[in-house]
């Protein structure tokens, strides 16, 4: 019953997280705090190179500053151009606005969510009736009897 309970827990806990995406912000400014991603261009890789690695492709963050030529950026992780992140802790970034190609705010995916929930309650339910059906067909008190019958006949 602990198993159901904790089972039942993180599926409802995975409703409550949901799920996020990056959206392009379509020429809206972005708000400091907000959650953000930025494209990287080729003039952004040579020059934050030195810095960050030269394989950037996109730098995610919380926006703790835009100018208009600059964005200050608290780093949590960086994807790579052949794949892979680097997981940073928040250190803050000056990229300027002409090494960014592109503009990225984290939001809110229903439909993502719902389909993450369905799985988790799917997944709750299967396992449920498992234990259930298991649990009743299993009595300590009784021996399983021998339905093998061996059958000798002699050959010709």
């Amino acid at each position: 019953m602990k198993l159901i309970r904790a089972i039942a827990g993180a599926g409802f806990a995975s409703f409550l997280v949901g799920c996020y995406t990056l959206q392009p912000i379509g020429g809206v400014a972005p708000q400091p705090g907000n959650a953000i991603g930025l494209d990287i261009n080729d003039a952004g890789r040579v020059a934050l190179g030195g810095a960050m690695g030269p394989a950037i492709e996109q730098v995610e963050g919380r926006l703790v500053q835009q100018t208009n030529s600059e964005y200050v950026v608290a780093v949590s992780s960086i994807h790579l151009l052949r794949g892979g992140d680097q997981i940073w802790s928040g250190e803050e970034v000056h990229i300027r606005s002409d090494y960014v190609s592109s503009v990225y705010a984290r939001r809110f995916s229903k439909s993502r969510t719902v389909a993450l929930t369905a799985a988790a309650v799917g997944t709750i339910a299967l396992m449920a009736t498992k234990s259930v059906i298991g649990s009743s067909l299993l009595d300590p008190t009784q021996k399983p009897d021998s339905t093998v019958q061996s059958i000798l006949r002699p050959r010709r």
